[in-house]
């Protein structure tokens, strides 16, 4: 078991903590359910509070509040249970079980780590899949090869970094063969807001620099998809406190990342709307609303803590974020994708990778203070691939040398 990883004990106690928290959830639905029936409510407008009285109400109280027993006993009793009592379950640290952690932890991240679930991914940085220590003698150890030239590779939604490397193939590893770099990749929690991770991936970038066995002569950053945003507001959080490592920070390279939002988000925030009509289909909002604030992020692209502090991310409103510039005197590059095959079909700009659209990649706006205004050398359109494709594409590859190396 490597360091940082949930011992299989803690991985059966996350897995438990969510399944009880499922049986309180459903109950709740049922209940509104049963309260807007019971109250002949009208098939449009508001229902009841959701609440049913009497003995009916007495049941399903007891339900939750037995539910919640049941959960806190056995959560004791699996905190005291060897780990090898257990080892009939996959090892967590696996590149499957990763993968599926990683993508629990963008659809629901957010719950996870405020309940202190063991599953809840803690933000490091790894190589190879094994997390790395930010001390100085440890890193000597663990990258005996070290250069002066570090290049961070920040996975999106739903991912990790073990997933860089995808038929074969690892953009990062090739740049640090053709480039010198040495690549160091971020493992985060994405269901966390934009804003939450940026801040703490400067904090991070800040003891790497300053533990790195040699100076630091140059950093660079690859980022795909929600990990633009991310590695963009760790620079505007890195500069608040005045962190060194931003006067290393050379290039960015951008890789199908919304930088003003994608549309499946925006569709997904007008069905919930849409459930919230009718009080028989508004119980089921409810499931919508365990979608984790990293992907209500990405309905407009936040970047900043005001861009969703006082705002319930649930309702619907416009974009109404703070707009951001691109950081000065960093080299930024952006690469869109597109499915289609011809780059200057509307229908296929619209489309984009099949989850961004291309003017949200190269971050164009209809207003000018939130345009990103990459130059036009430093933007690429690529056909003929889709989102996931953008890690493993060879034209893709051929932009990102001629960028970083």
């Amino acid at each position: 078991m490597t360091e940082g990883e949930p011992q299989t004990s803690e991985v059966v106690r996350g897995a438990s903590r969510l399944a009880f928290d499922a049986i309180e959830q459903v109950s709740l639905l049922v209940e509104q359910m049963h309260a807007n029936i019971s109250a002949a409510s009208p098939a449009l407008g508001k229902g009841t509070d959701g609440r049913t009285r009497g003995i009916t109400g007495l049941v399903y109280g007891g339900v939750r509040l037995g539910n919640s027993i049941s959960r806190s006993i056995l959560d004791q009793a699996l905190k005291i249970l060897p780990s090898q009592n257990l080892a009939t379950l996959a090892s967590p640290s696996s590149p499957h079980s990763d993968a599926a952690r990683s993508a629990l932890n963008g659809v629901m991240g957010d719950t996870l780590f405020e309940t202190e679930n063991p599953l809840a991914i803690p933000m490091r940085l790894r190589r190879q899949g094994q997390p790395l220590t930010l001390d100085r003698d440890a890193l000597t150890h663990s990258i005996p090869e070290a250069s002066g030239k570090i290049l961070i590779v920040v996975h999106g939604l739903c991912m990790n970094d073990r997933q860089w490397k995808r038929d074969g193939h690892d953009h990062a590893a090739e740049l640090a063969r053709e480039g010198g770099y040495t690549p160091v990749y971020l493992n985060y929690n994405s269901g966390r807001h934009v804003s939450e991770n940026g801040r703490d991936l400067a904090s991070i970038l800040e003891r790497l620099v300053e533990a790195w066995p040699v100076p630091v002569t140059e950093l660079s950053v690859l980022a795909h998809s929600m990990g633009g945003l991310l590695t963009r507001s760790a620079v505007h959080y890195g500069g608040e406190a005045g962190h060194r490592w931003l006067a290393t920070l050379r290039r960015i390279a951008f890789l199908g990342t919304p930088h003003h939002g994608a549309p499946l988000e925006r569709g997904g925030q007008s069905f919930t709307s849409g459930l919230e009509f009718s009080p028989y289909t508004a119980p089921f909002a409810r499931l919508t609303w365990l979608r984790s604030a990293g992907i209500t992020d990405l309905r407009h692209g936040n970047l900043l803590d005001e861009d969703w502090h006082a705002h319930d991310r649930f309702e619907t409103k416009g974009d109404m974020r703070r707009p951001l510039s691109l950081p000065p005197d960093i080299e930024c590059y952006a690469l869109a994708a597109t499915t289609g095959k011809i780059r200057g079909n509307l229908v296929d700009r619209l489309l984009g990778d099949g989850l961004v659209p291309v003017a949200s990649a190269l971050g164009q706006h209809r207003d000018v203070a939130r345009d990103l205004g990459f130059p036009e050398s430093h933007q690429s359109i690529c056909t003929g691939i889709n989102h996931m494709e953008l890690l493993s594409d060879s034209k893709v590859y051929a932009e990102l040398r001629d960028w970083l190396v």
